[in-house]
């Protein structure tokens, strides 16, 4: 048996351990401590940087997103506002429609050769209407309303002593939302004080 104070070729001395290990440390870091400054502030810079870096990726990440709630968003209301254009496009039509319905004098209405087409043309009103609800468009309330210049457009004013000032008298043309946005304003009388 070895005594204590002999070693095996694998056992070093702990002095020669450390100075193999140490091989590959350049010189001027393995030497005292006022050497180890430039390694301190390298060390430092590092954390530095490092904590930029972990700023940089956040901001990124929040950005990022950001970008995709905006871009939902957009997609949700370009499938909901569409049919905007084509919308503003059809309310002539349902307009010259409406006309058409009110201008048939009550003697045709009665008429039995004139009623099919009547009883047609008002169920084709019905049906526009229903489609333009399906889509989210509504006709906006005018009569009998105060003006609403969110709403209406006032093209005229009109004397009278039945109605407050500012009230809507009168319709031109109907005003129409769709969904929560404006897709015509109202064209109204409104009432003023008579002179």
């Amino acid at each position: 048996m070895e005594s204590q104070t002999e070693m095996t070729e694998n056992e070093k001395p702990l002095d020669q351990a450390v100075e193999d290990e140490l091989k590959g440390v350049p010189e001027h870091l393995r030497e005292g401590a006022d050497d180890a400054s430039p390694l301190a502030e390298a060390l430092e810079s590092m954390k530095r940087d490092l904590e930029e870096a972990k700023q940089a990726v956040l901001y990124a990440q929040a950005e990022t997103q950001n970008v995709r709630r905006r871009l939902e968003r957009e997609k949700d209301e370009a499938r909901a506002y569409a049919a905007t254009g084509f919308a503003r496009d059809i309310l002539s039509v349902a307009d010259n429609l409406s006309r058409a319905i009110d201008a048939i004098p009550p003697a045709l209405r009665a008429d039995d050769s004139m009623k099919g087409l009547v009883i047609g043309l008002e169920a084709t009103q019905r049906e526009l209407e229903k489609v333009f609800a399906g889509h989210g468009i509504t006709r906006i309330a005018s009569m009998g309303l105060p003006l609403d210049p969110n709403q209406h457009q006032a093209m005229l004013e009109v004397p009278s002593n039945d109605h407050e000032p500012g009230t809507v008298v009168s319709e031109m043309a109907s005003g129409w939302m769709i969904k929560d946005r404006l897709l015509r304003a109202a064209m109204v009388a409104v009432a003023k004080k008579p002179d």
